[in-house]
């Protein structure tokens, strides 16, 4: 079980930089930005690409983190009248349903959709489009990993003594 949070804990901290290193990346190119098109006159398309593809990237990574926290948004109206081993019984469905759509849409269709635009070239970066795709499945499969780790830890009983501590 130790082994498993260790997992956890390495990927939060992983996507945590990430998440971070991306939004003050997407400050300081916003600021750039700003200055070149309002002070120098000389509007910048890199820059406008980079934010772009900087917002999805870390939003892809940051809605991964989130469903890996289970802060994620939820309608808890069924779940929270719910205690004991039909409320365990319920999360884990949901996990499972989570995993499901998480590695048939993000992880399968994101790899299908990244072969497909690995030919498409960004008109002012020059990345192919294939490689800004590439976050769809790589946040699907962390999603899907993420599942694993909250069945685990739901089965185990760990979740419930987690959240008593959190409340």
């Amino acid at each position: 079980m130790n082994v498993l949070h260790k997992i956890r804990e390495g990927i939060d901290l992983v996507l945590s930089w990430a998440c971070a290193a991306l939004f003050a990346l997407m400050v300081i190119v916003g600021t750039y930005q700003i200055v070149v098109r309002y002070f120098f006159n000389s509007p910048s398309t890199v820059s406008e690409e980079l934010l772009t593809y900087s917002f999805t990237w870390m939003a892809l990574l940051a809605s991964a983190y989130v469903f890996g926290k289970r802060d994620h948004m939820r309608m808890g109206f069924i779940a929270d009248k719910l205690t004991g081993t039909p409320r365990k019984v319920l999360e884990i469905i949901i996990e499972i349903l989570i995993m499901f759509l998480a590695g048939s849409v993000m992880v399968y269709g994101g790899w299908n959709i990244m072969g497909l635009t690995m030919t498409q070239v960004t008109a002012s970066l020059g990345v192919p489009m294939g490689v800004i795709y590439t976050v769809v499945p790589l946040s699907g499969i962390l999603i899907v990993i993420y599942s694993i780790l909250n069945i685990v830890d739901l089965v185990a009983g760990y979740e419930r003594e987690q959240r008593e501590v959190k409340e």
